[in-house]
């Protein structure tokens, strides 16, 4: 992430209305007297700005909040300051989603961005599945540029930034379909009215990815601008890749960290050292595929598989343009569940945990690096950790909640003793998360996980991150 700047006020002047008010006072003293009242309210609204300030930037990080305050929302009243937007298109590997934002600078932080309203909106399937008909996946996101135009000011359109940013679902495609569904998004950037250059449709680097997310979390935790131990660490699950990010507070970590991992970056007047790395194939999508696939020939769209409960005998399942049939082993398991007084023992088809476990740990195994110091920070998990723990009944999917490795590792285990043709593919996918967990990021069992979908209302999502940076820096 380039480093993130101060940004000037757009427009420190202000225009004053010298209409007569009152017919009985004299007209030549009105227009003087009314100016005097303006200029003193203005003088001792900036006084109490300044010195509350100096006030602010004293207190702890934990004080200092990413959202508006009292003062700035006056002197936005007061026509002192403006809104900015930015409009981020996230074209991840299942779906697509708008994100658009509405900022303000605050007086109070050295013009720092304070985050005012988004809005989020999110079409499937997702772009890379449109690799043989790009025109028609570029004309999907034509739906998400309209619903943006609906909370962005008209006025606004010509100067707000509009970029996409595409993830590992492009990455994972051949060179020339990647390029044509950029040639058809770009085409179709060209004509909207939003601001736009030849940086706005790119495939983002996993690096980005990471960096975006780990600000996303931290900013809207208000974990930024102190001390680097008081930030969290970002572990982000996507389709197509996984990424591992947070601010090392342990000199050994700095000594021991592959160099390519390690991003210096300044952040809010604090120079930072950011650790980061994206996993190309290791999101839960491109896993299960590979998983899925072991020992079958090229090509193959029958796909048996020792983590698939026997009892599924035909699930349909679409991955990056090709679908598969999923079944269970040829030879299937049963455990035998004790009855009760009145009913008889029951013969139930389980998975081979054992044998699940021990093909998903030789894909892992190899592919992730392990800081240790990540069993000691706080940690933000989000994306298909979310939701896999909300499906299966870990946590609320409306408040979230705190998790540990071990409840995953739990969780599979119940999963993949239990039938399930509705969700035909939890066995698979929590046995993952809780191998890529503890045997991939080398996570201690008691670890604690924060699952949220939303911190103070708003999405956890690289998109913030990525929107921040442009305002800062341009597209």
């Amino acid at each position: 992430m380039s480093s993130i700047r101060k940004r000037k006020l757009i427009d420190d002047r202000q225009s004053f209305s010298h209409q007569r008010t009152n017919a009985n006072r004299p007209q030549s003293r009105s227009p003087k007297i009314r100016l005097q009242k303006w200029f003193l309210i203005l003088i001792s609204f900036v006084a109490l700005t300044l010195v509350v300030g100096s006030y602010y930037k004293a207190l702890p990080w934990s004080l200092q909040s990413h959202a508006t305050n009292t003062l700035d929302a006056v002197a936005y009243s007061l026509g002192l300051q403006k809104h900015v937007h930015a409009i981020i298109i996230d074209a991840g590997s299942t779906g697509s989603r708008v994100l658009a934002f509405t900022f303000h600078e605050s007086l109070l932080a050295d013009g720092t961005l304070r985050l005012d309203n988004e809005l989020f909106v999110q079409i499937k399937p997702g772009l890379s599945s449109y690799a043989d008909n790009p025109k028609k996946g570029a004309e999907k996101l034509q739906e998400l540029l309209d619903r943006a135009k609906e909370v962005i000011p008209h006025s606004d359109w010509g100067r707000t930034p509009l970029a996409m940013k595409a993830t590992a679902g492009l990455r994972l495609l051949p060179d020339h379909q990647a390029d044509s569904l950029l040639d058809e998004v770009r085409k179709l950037f060209s004509t909207s009215p939003f601001l736009t250059n030849v940086n706005s449709v790119a495939i983002m680097d996993g690096v980005d990815e990471g960096l975006f997310s780990w600000f996303t979390v931290n900013f809207l935790l208000d974990r930024l601008g102190g001390e680097v131990k008081k930030t969290v660490a970002a572990l982000d699950l996507g389709g197509g890749s996984t990424q591992i990010t947070f601010a090392p507070s342990e000199a050994v970590t700095l000594k021991q960290a592959d160099p390519k991992f390690l991003h210096p970056i300044s952040l809010f007047h604090h120079n930072v050292t950011v650790y980061t790395h994206s996993y190309l194939g290791l999101g839960l999508m491109a896993a299960r595929k590979a998983i899925l696939t072991v020992g079958k020939s090229e090509g193959s769209t029958t796909l048996r598989s020792e983590c698939v409960n026997p009892i599924i005998t035909g699930a349909p399942w679409t991955y990056s343009g090709v679908t598969y049939t999923v079944r269970g082993p040829e030879k299937p398991e049963y455990k035998t569940v004790k009855g009760s007084a009145h009913t008889e023992d029951e013969k139930r088809p389980v998975v081979r945990f054992t044998e699940c476990v021990n093909i998903i740990q030789k894909y892992v195994k190899g592919k992730v690096d392990k800081p240790a110091e990540l069993n000691s920070r706080e940690i933000n998990a989000f994306s298909y950790y979310f939701d896999r723990a909300t499906e299966f009944g870990l946590i609320d999917p409306f408040t979230g909640g705190v998790v540990t490795v071990k409840d995953f590792q739990k969780a599979a285990i119940r999963a993949c003793e239990t039938p399930n043709t509705e969700q035909p593919f939890m066995c698979l996918d929590l046995a993952f998360i809780s191998v890529l967990l503890k045997d991939g990021f080398g996570l201690n069992p008691d670890v604690k996980l924060n699952l949220y979908k939303k911190i103070d209302g708003h999405e956890i999502s690289w998109a913030l991150g990525a929107a921040f940076h442009i305002l800062q820096n341009g597209l």
